[in-house]
Formats: C-alpha cells, structure tokens, sequence
C-alpha cells in the first residue's frame, strides 16, 4: 500500500521561493509507485493549501489560492495526524503518514513546524524541536559548539535596538574583539541573504543597517583571510549516522552569497546549479577530521534526516572551524550523495525510513506518570513542592 507522503514548503520567510525549487526537485524524484504525494504549501500569510497542482513550480509565479483543484487545508494539531479542509464543514482529506519538510528559515526549519508535528503525532524527517531551533539562531547555535568544545571563529553579537541607540558604541565593541575584516549576519536567516564583510568602520556599519532589517539578534565574526569553504552532509539518526563525500563550494567574490547560490545565469537549479568541486580539494587527514567532527556534531545536537554542515578552514594555519548546519540544506544536498550511488529518490526513501524509526523510538518512551495528586487536591489536603 502507497504512503501518504506530505511535502510542507513555502512559508513566512524570506526563503519561501528557495523553498518551492527544493521541494519541486523532491516531488519529483520521489517514487510514484511507493507514494502519494500530498503537497502543502504555505503562502507568505501563513495560509496552507494542498492539489496536485502544486507539485508544478510554474503555479508560484502567480499563485492563485482560488484556482480549481487548489484547497485551503490545515492541521488540527491534535494527535490524529489528519490533514482537513478548512472551512465550516472542516472535511477530512486524508490521513498523512510522514512528512518531509522542505521549508528553509523561520517557521520551517526553526523548530515551529516541528512542533506541530509532534503535536500531530507525525513522523517527519528534520530535526527535531530542540535541534532545529538551536541550528537556525547563528548565537545560540555558536554558543553550543563552544559548549561542547567544537572550534568555531571569534564573534560578538548585538540586539537591533543597541545598534539603532548607539551604532559607534556597537562599532568600536566589535572593532576592539575582532578587528577586520569581519562577517556580519542576521542571527535567524540562511542563503547568506543579509550577510555582508566589512573591512572598515563605513563598511560594518552598512552591514549592521542590513542585518537589521531581517532579523533584531545580530551576529558578527571574525572573518578568515586565507579560506576555504568546505560542506559536509549527514544522514540518519544520532546512533546511525552516515557522512557524505565533501564539497568545495567555488566562488568568484569573497564569500558564497546569495546571488550565486540560487540566481546565477538566471537559472533555478537549486543547489546543484552552484559551482562545486567534489570531492573538496583537501588532504585525507582533513577529510577525516570534516567527517569525525560533522557525527559529533549530529550527536550533540540530538539531530536526524539530513543535514549539511559548513566548515572554513584557514588554509595559513590549517585550521578547521565549523560555521553553521543546515538542517534543511537547500536541494536536500542530494548533490553530495550522488556520487556514493544514493538516487534522489533513494534519498527520500531514506528520509522515510528515518522519520518513521524516530516515531517508533518516541514511543518506547513513557509520556503518563499515575500519581495522587489529584486525589489530595479533592481531599482537601495541602500540596507541598
């Protein structure tokens, strides 16, 4: 018997249209014979809708909500793991039995969604609440890896509102611990949209207006002259885990923006369109210690389905740093599994088959504890703590 396989993109974020090309790519590499596809799209109003219709990325270049065949659904957010109409009547359109989220950002990759699902008692194939939210805030996640002892570059960071009140003083306390040039990013965002080096003061505080447009928790980095970028993928569960061969993002400008991740040559190939060496161009040993320290990290951060994790390596004192994980990498880095013979449409399989063992494995676990507390509440007696 075919799955019901939900697909949720889109989304109240500025990712949204990266969204729609990834999961366009994974509808359509999906076994029709293993799946119903249910695709679910998310408007930028947060309104969701579902229809075959939606598996063709040419409807949201005018999406239209009132086309034929287009329904407005949701998610009760009870554990019946049901997928309605919405409406007065609320007609159930089916029962889903996985999801695979395919949604970049807030709202989607930032451990919201997740918590629905787990509200709906459905099994799906990110990370989960805590791994998700930790992974998507660049200060909160950069404070983990210090905590866990994983090597990452100098930073500071700042709230919006103390860049607005006193810029110099925002300025001269990045310039006194990091110097230049220095990365400047919106703590919240992927695709690198909002982040911008500066090599002097001009520069930083240009930066700083821009990050502070997207998002009010702003973080600034030590930038690595001499780098080299390096992306790692990994697949499965914290106790089954598997890496992928390593990636070099090429790039022709100092760091890999935005423009050239998705709209180079006015192309929408998703990942797989950007310029890459594979395998990376690094030593055997520094690829051994990419793929060592990219598990610890999927341990660590208790994360399952298929992540991408970012290196620099400061290729003057051969240093590695790990930079961010994606937990929903754009394409699903499917790119990096390729060449280790996994189809894109194994690859699905494979996010299946890990979303439905994390449900089996959530449900070994006791979520009801019998006490009397209750009975003495209705005694009349005295609850101590």
């Amino acid at each position: 018997m075919k799955k019901n396989l939900a697909v949720t993109f889109g989304g109240r974020t500025v990712e949204h249209d990266i969204s729609i090309i990834t999961a366009n790519q994974l509808m359509s590499h999906a076994d029709k014979n293993k799946y119903n596809i249910i695709p679910i799209y998310i408007d930028r109003d947060g309104k969701w809708y579902t229809g075959d219709k939606l598996m063709d990325v040419a409807v949201f270049k005018r999406f239209d909500p009132n086309a034929k065949g287009v329904k407005r659904v949701f998610l009760s957010g009870s554990a019946d793991a049901t997928l309605y109409e919405y409406g007065r009547k609320q007609k159930a359109i089916c029962q889903i039995d996985v999801v695979i989220p395919a949604m970049h950002g807030l709202h989607g990759e930032d451990g919201t969604i997740q918590g629905l699902f787990e509200l709906s008692d459905i099994p799906y194939s990110s990370a989960g609440v805590t791994g998700s939210a930790v992974c998507m805030d660049k200060i909160i996640m950069k404070s983990a890896f210090i905590g866990f002892g994983f090597p990452v570059l100098d930073s500071v960071f700042f709230e919006r509102d103390e860049f607005y009140s006193d810029s110099d003083a925002v300025c001269e306390k990045s310039e006194n611990k990091l110097g230049y040039p220095v990365f400047v990013k919106p703590a919240n965002l992927g695709s690198s949209i909002g982040v911008n080096r500066a090599d002097n003061r001009d520069a930083l505080v240009y930066a700083l207006e821009v990050a502070a447009k997207y998002d009010r928790r702003i973080l600034v980095e030590k930038a690595v002259t001499d780098i080299k970028e390096v992306n790692c993928s990994v697949m499965g569960t914290a106790a089954n885990a598997k890496t992928s061969v390593i990636e070099q993002p090429v790039t022709a400008s100092q760091f890999l923006g935005f423009e050239e991740k998705y709209l180079n040559n006015g192309k929408s190939k998703g990942m797989k369109s950007l310029g890459r060496k594979i395998p990376a161009d690094i030593s055997d040993d520094m690829a051994q210690h990419v793929r060592r320290l990219s598990l610890d990290i999927f341990k660590a951060l208790d994360l399952k389905g298929l992540v991408r994790i970012d290196y620099i390596i400061d290729q003057t004192t051969d240093t590695l740093y790990v930079n961010e994980v994606n937990t929903i990498p754009g394409s699903f880095a499917f790119y990096l599994w390729e060449p280790a013979n996994v189809s894109f449409s194994a690859l699905v399989d494979h996010l299946v088959t890990i979303s439905e063992q994390q449900m089996r494995e959530k449900r070994k676990s006791e979520f009801a504890f019998d006490s009397n507390v209750l009975q003495k509440v209705a005694s009349g007696l005295k609850i101590g703590k």
